[in-house]
Protein backbone atom coordinates (compact mmCIF):
# COMPACT_ATOMS: atom_id res chain seq x y z
CA UNK A 1 0.00 0.00 0.00
CA UNK A 2 1.06 3.60 -0.54
CA UNK A 3 1.25 6.44 1.97
CA UNK A 4 1.55 9.91 0.48
CA UNK A 5 3.10 12.73 2.50
CA UNK A 6 3.05 16.40 1.54
CA UNK A 7 4.62 19.46 3.10
CA UNK A 8 5.50 22.87 1.76
CA UNK A 9 9.16 22.17 2.54
CA UNK A 10 11.58 20.05 4.52
CA UNK A 11 9.45 19.79 7.66
CA UNK A 12 7.36 16.92 6.38
CA UNK A 13 10.41 14.81 5.60
CA UNK A 14 10.64 14.15 9.33
CA UNK A 15 7.10 12.78 9.23
CA UNK A 16 7.71 10.76 6.07
CA UNK A 17 10.78 9.13 7.62
CA UNK A 18 8.84 8.30 10.79
CA UNK A 19 5.99 6.77 8.79
CA UNK A 20 8.44 4.68 6.79
CA UNK A 21 9.91 3.42 10.08
CA UNK A 22 6.44 2.75 11.53
CA UNK A 23 5.21 1.07 8.32
CA UNK A 24 8.28 -0.63 6.80
CA UNK A 25 6.20 -2.82 4.48
CA UNK A 26 4.44 0.14 2.87
CA UNK A 27 5.68 2.58 0.25
CA UNK A 28 5.95 6.15 1.50
CA UNK A 29 5.95 8.81 -1.22
CA UNK A 30 6.98 12.32 -0.22
CA UNK A 31 6.44 15.53 -2.17
CA UNK A 32 7.04 19.15 -1.24
CA UNK A 33 6.57 22.59 -2.75
CA UNK A 34 9.81 24.31 -1.84
CA UNK A 35 9.62 26.68 -4.80
CA UNK A 36 6.60 28.36 -3.19
CA UNK A 37 7.62 28.50 0.47
CA UNK A 38 6.84 29.95 2.87
CA UNK A 39 3.17 28.97 3.09
CA UNK A 40 2.75 30.50 6.54
CA UNK A 41 2.43 34.07 5.29
CA UNK A 42 0.12 33.32 2.33
CA UNK A 43 -3.66 33.70 2.10
CA UNK A 44 -5.99 30.76 2.65
CA UNK A 45 -6.99 30.70 -1.02
CA UNK A 46 -3.37 30.75 -2.15
CA UNK A 47 -2.38 27.92 0.22
CA UNK A 48 -5.35 25.85 -0.93
CA UNK A 49 -4.48 26.33 -4.60
CA UNK A 50 -0.80 25.49 -4.10
CA UNK A 51 -1.56 22.45 -1.95
CA UNK A 52 -3.99 21.09 -4.51
CA UNK A 53 -1.40 21.44 -7.26
CA UNK A 54 1.41 19.95 -5.18
CA UNK A 55 -0.43 16.76 -4.19
CA UNK A 56 -1.29 15.78 -7.77
CA UNK A 57 1.65 13.29 -7.96
CA UNK A 58 0.30 11.57 -4.84
CA UNK A 59 -3.17 11.36 -6.34
CA UNK A 60 -1.73 10.05 -9.61
CA UNK A 61 0.16 7.39 -7.64
CA UNK A 62 -3.19 6.33 -6.13
CA UNK A 63 -1.97 6.63 -2.56
CA UNK A 64 -4.19 4.85 -0.05
CA UNK A 65 -3.89 7.80 2.31
CA UNK A 66 -2.38 11.28 1.97
CA UNK A 67 -0.89 13.01 4.99
CA UNK A 68 -0.80 16.81 4.89
CA UNK A 69 2.31 17.17 7.05
CA UNK A 70 1.82 20.91 7.17
CA UNK A 71 -0.30 22.71 9.73
CA UNK A 72 -0.80 25.67 7.40
CA UNK A 73 -1.99 23.49 4.50
CA UNK A 74 -4.25 21.49 6.83
CA UNK A 75 -5.91 24.59 8.23
CA UNK A 76 -6.45 26.12 4.80
CA UNK A 77 -7.09 23.21 2.48
CA UNK A 78 -8.04 19.89 4.05
CA UNK A 79 -11.82 20.43 3.99
CA UNK A 80 -11.63 21.52 0.35
CA UNK A 81 -9.49 18.51 -0.60
CA UNK A 82 -11.79 16.05 1.14
CA UNK A 83 -14.70 17.42 -0.85
CA UNK A 84 -12.83 17.47 -4.15
CA UNK A 85 -11.26 14.01 -3.76
CA UNK A 86 -13.81 12.05 -1.69
CA UNK A 87 -12.26 8.66 -2.45
CA UNK A 88 -8.90 9.62 -0.92
CA UNK A 89 -8.49 9.70 2.88
CA UNK A 90 -6.61 12.78 4.03
CA UNK A 91 -4.88 13.06 7.40
CA UNK A 92 -3.98 16.54 8.56
CA UNK A 93 -1.89 18.25 11.18
CA UNK A 94 -3.57 20.70 13.49
CA UNK A 95 -2.36 22.39 16.66
CA UNK A 96 -2.62 20.10 19.69
CA UNK A 97 -4.71 22.54 21.70
CA UNK A 98 -6.94 19.87 23.24
CA UNK A 99 -4.14 17.69 24.70
CA UNK A 100 -2.19 20.77 25.75
CA UNK A 101 -5.21 22.11 27.63
CA UNK A 102 -5.57 18.80 29.46
CA UNK A 103 -1.86 18.62 30.30
CA UNK A 104 -1.24 22.13 31.62
CA UNK A 105 -1.15 22.50 35.40
CA UNK A 106 -0.53 26.24 35.35
CA UNK A 107 -3.42 26.92 32.95
CA UNK A 108 -1.01 28.46 30.44
CA UNK A 109 0.22 26.98 27.15
CA UNK A 110 2.29 28.29 24.25
CA UNK A 111 1.45 27.52 20.63
CA UNK A 112 4.37 27.89 18.24
CA UNK A 113 2.87 28.21 14.76
CA UNK A 114 2.95 30.17 11.52
CA UNK A 115 0.91 33.38 11.21
CA UNK A 116 -1.43 31.62 8.78
CA UNK A 117 -2.16 28.80 11.22
CA UNK A 118 -2.76 31.22 14.09
CA UNK A 119 -5.19 33.19 11.94
CA UNK A 120 -7.04 30.12 10.66
CA UNK A 121 -10.67 29.41 11.46
CA UNK A 122 -9.84 25.85 12.54
CA UNK A 123 -7.26 26.97 15.12
CA UNK A 124 -9.65 29.51 16.58
CA UNK A 125 -12.36 26.84 16.78
CA UNK A 126 -9.96 24.62 18.71
CA UNK A 127 -9.23 27.44 21.15
CA UNK A 128 -12.91 28.11 21.76
CA UNK A 129 -13.77 24.43 22.12
CA UNK A 130 -10.93 23.22 24.32
CA UNK A 131 -9.06 26.17 25.82
CA UNK A 132 -11.55 28.85 26.73
CA UNK A 133 -10.48 28.73 30.37
CA UNK A 134 -6.70 28.82 29.90
CA UNK A 135 -4.14 31.36 28.74
CA UNK A 136 -2.65 30.72 25.30
CA UNK A 137 0.63 32.41 24.42
CA UNK A 138 1.26 32.78 20.68
CA UNK A 139 4.90 33.84 20.22
CA UNK A 140 6.13 35.28 16.94
CA UNK A 141 7.61 32.30 15.09
CA UNK A 142 7.09 33.83 11.65
CA UNK A 143 10.76 33.42 10.63
CA UNK A 144 11.24 29.89 11.96
CA UNK A 145 10.09 27.84 8.96
CA UNK A 146 12.41 29.65 6.55
CA UNK A 147 15.23 29.55 9.09
CA UNK A 148 14.90 25.76 9.36
CA UNK A 149 14.21 25.21 5.65
CA UNK A 150 17.50 26.82 4.67
CA UNK A 151 19.55 25.57 7.65
CA UNK A 152 20.09 29.10 8.94
CA UNK A 153 19.27 28.34 12.56
CA UNK A 154 19.36 31.38 14.84
CA UNK A 155 19.84 29.84 18.27
CA UNK A 156 19.41 33.17 20.03
CA UNK A 157 16.00 33.76 18.43
CA UNK A 158 14.83 30.31 19.46
CA UNK A 159 16.20 30.78 22.97
CA UNK A 160 14.53 34.18 23.41
CA UNK A 161 11.16 32.86 22.25
CA UNK A 162 11.09 29.71 24.37
CA UNK A 163 12.65 31.31 27.44
CA UNK A 164 10.06 34.09 27.29
CA UNK A 165 7.01 31.80 27.09
CA UNK A 166 8.37 29.66 29.92
CA UNK A 167 9.02 32.79 31.94
CA UNK A 168 5.44 33.86 31.31
CA UNK A 169 4.11 30.66 32.83
CA UNK A 170 3.65 28.25 29.95
CA UNK A 171 4.16 24.67 31.12
CA UNK A 172 3.15 23.09 27.78
CA UNK A 173 4.61 24.11 24.42
CA UNK A 174 2.79 23.00 21.28
CA UNK A 175 4.85 22.62 18.10
CA UNK A 176 2.26 23.47 15.46
CA UNK A 177 4.46 23.40 12.37
CA UNK A 178 6.28 20.30 11.15
CA UNK A 179 9.40 22.33 10.42
CA UNK A 180 9.75 22.86 14.16
CA UNK A 181 10.19 19.13 14.77
CA UNK A 182 13.76 19.55 13.54
CA UNK A 183 14.56 21.83 16.48
CA UNK A 184 12.53 20.01 19.13
CA UNK A 185 15.66 18.94 21.03
CA UNK A 186 16.85 22.56 21.17
CA UNK A 187 13.46 23.64 22.48
CA UNK A 188 13.46 20.91 25.13
CA UNK A 189 16.91 21.99 26.28
CA UNK A 190 15.84 25.64 26.55
CA UNK A 191 12.63 24.73 28.37
CA UNK A 192 14.82 22.80 30.83
CA UNK A 193 11.93 20.97 32.49
CA UNK A 194 9.90 24.16 32.87
CA UNK A 195 7.52 22.97 30.14
CA UNK A 196 6.75 19.80 28.24
CA UNK A 197 6.91 19.97 24.45
CA UNK A 198 4.32 18.14 22.35
CA UNK A 199 3.85 17.42 18.65
CA UNK A 200 1.36 15.20 16.78
CA UNK A 201 3.72 12.76 15.04
CA UNK A 202 2.72 9.70 17.12
CA UNK A 203 -1.01 10.36 16.75
CA UNK A 204 -0.56 10.75 12.98
CA UNK A 205 0.95 7.27 12.77
CA UNK A 206 -1.98 5.84 14.69
CA UNK A 207 -4.47 7.56 12.40
CA UNK A 208 -2.67 6.27 9.31
CA UNK A 209 -2.62 2.78 10.81
CA UNK A 210 -6.39 2.78 11.25
CA UNK A 211 -6.98 4.00 7.68
CA UNK A 212 -4.67 1.37 6.20
CA UNK A 213 -6.40 -1.32 8.25
CA UNK A 214 -9.78 -0.30 6.88
CA UNK A 215 -8.37 -0.24 3.33
CA UNK A 216 -6.88 -3.73 3.75
CA UNK A 217 -10.16 -5.06 5.11
CA UNK A 218 -11.96 -3.68 2.07
CA UNK A 219 -9.48 -5.38 -0.28
CA UNK A 220 -9.95 -8.78 1.38
CA UNK A 221 -13.72 -8.55 1.79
Amino acid sequence: MKIGVFDSGVGGKFIADKLQTDFPEQQVIYVDDRKNIPYGSRSTNDVTRLTDLAIQPLLSAECDVIVLACNTATAAAIDYLRLRYPKTPFVGFEPMVKPAASLTKLKTIAVCATPSTLASERYNELKKQYASNITILEPDCSTWANMIEYSEIDDQTIFNTIDTVCGNGADVIVLACTHYHWIKEKILKIANNRAIVIDPSDSISERVRSILFIAQQAIHS
